[in-house]
């Protein structure tokens, strides 16, 4: 992610993240209530230092019920404090005493009947709370910066999670579509890691040109809030007031079958960057993965902060389903 290029300059500020769990704060937003019915119970879960599969596991355990029986919408950090929706089907069972679940560091705050049960990506979006600590740097600075990404938002790159160590997995997904044989969930993983790092050079390049929030010719339009897009077609005001508002947004690849169906200047640099990747594009499309877009820009949703002393920052804001937290801070400062 370093060598990635920043929207707003170079980051005003250094900073430590996660100093503790509770310097990084995630709220789930599912966007729907329990139906108040079924066999599978929806629980509000909070969690410390745990991962989410193992949180998952736990609840299988103490419901007595195998760990296909668990869902949940997404993956939250371990090194935080979350709260997340699991579904856990019960099928025929009563309700455990989810108050009495077993783990100090993991609370079933609350528990509702459901008829569904919660899928990977069932989500609308996640709202977080993050303290920057032991802060230096410009100060104003950092101010003009935050009130420029609250307005014009920041480039919606994957953040360092979906690359591993050292991005290590795109080597992994280069040396699987190269014959090394992968275990199932482990090819999931390494194809959703090659197209991300595949769409993060497309934007990488977009920044350079500062064209990462605004058309170029051939711009195929992602809709806000879901995975829709439309387009090639001209830019004109309709489109330009959408866009202002942040209805629609300029989008980049999710590399799979097919040429890219962009247009003009689009296609030519995300045809240019396949063909500097052509081991990845060549392994993405063995593998029957579909051509989807997402949008360049990310826009945090009610962006707010406040200085706790001299060194000290808080952070707090809305994003979608899909996008990084350390994407926005990164354009403040570095960690």
């Amino acid at each position: 992610m370093s060598d990635l290029p920043y929207a707003h300059g170079t980051p005003p500020l250094s900073a430590q993240l996660r100093s503790t769990p509770e310097d990084f704060r995630v709220e789930e937003i599912l966007g729907y209530e329990a139906d108040g019915e079924g066999e599978h119970a929806l629980l509000l879960v909070e969690k410390r230092g745990a991962t989410t599969d193992w949180v998952a596991r736990e609840l299988a355990n103490y419901a007595g019920v195998p760990q296909v029986a668990v869902g949940y919408a997404g993956l939250k950090d371990r090194h935080a404090v979350t709260r997340q929706a699991f579904s856990v089907q019960l099928a025929g069972k009563p309700d455990p005493d989810w108050s009495a679940f077993p783990h100090a560091d993991v609370q079933v705050l609350s528990a509702a009947r459901h008829k569904r049960k919660l899928k990977r990506g069932a989500l609308r979006g996640n709202r977080f709370v993050l303290v920057l600590r032991q802060v230096q740097g410009d100060r104003a600075r950092a101010e003009e910066v935050l009130e420029r990404i609250a307005a014009r938002g920041v480039p919606n790159y994957f953040g360092e999670q979906r690359f591993g160590r050292g991005g290590g997995n795109v080597e992994q997904a280069r040396a699987m579509f190269a014959g090394r044989r992968v275990d199932r969930d482990k090819r999931q993983f390494l194809l959703s890691a090659a197209r991300s790092h595949l769409f993060n050079e497309v934007l990488a390049a977009r920044v350079e040109r500062d064209a990462w929030d605004k058309p170029l010719d051939g711009e195929l339009w992602s809709l806000a809030g879901s995975r829709s897009w439309f387009g090639p077609e001209p830019f004109d005001g309709v489109l330009a007031e959408r866009l202002a508002r942040g209805d629609i947004h300029p989008s980049g690849p999710l590399w799979g079958q097919g040429e890219t169906p962009a247009g003009g200047e689009v296609a030519e640099l995300e045809s240019a960057m396949a063909a500097a990747n052509a081991d990845l594009v060549a392994g993405l499309v063995a593998a029957r993965m579909d051509q989807e877009r997402r949008p360049l820009r990310l826009i945090p949703d009610q962006l707010r902060w406040q200085w706790l002393g001299e060194d000290a920052l808080e952070l707090a804001f809305g994003l979608p389903a899909g996008a990084y937290a350390t994407v926005v801070v990164r354009e403040l400062a570095t960690t």
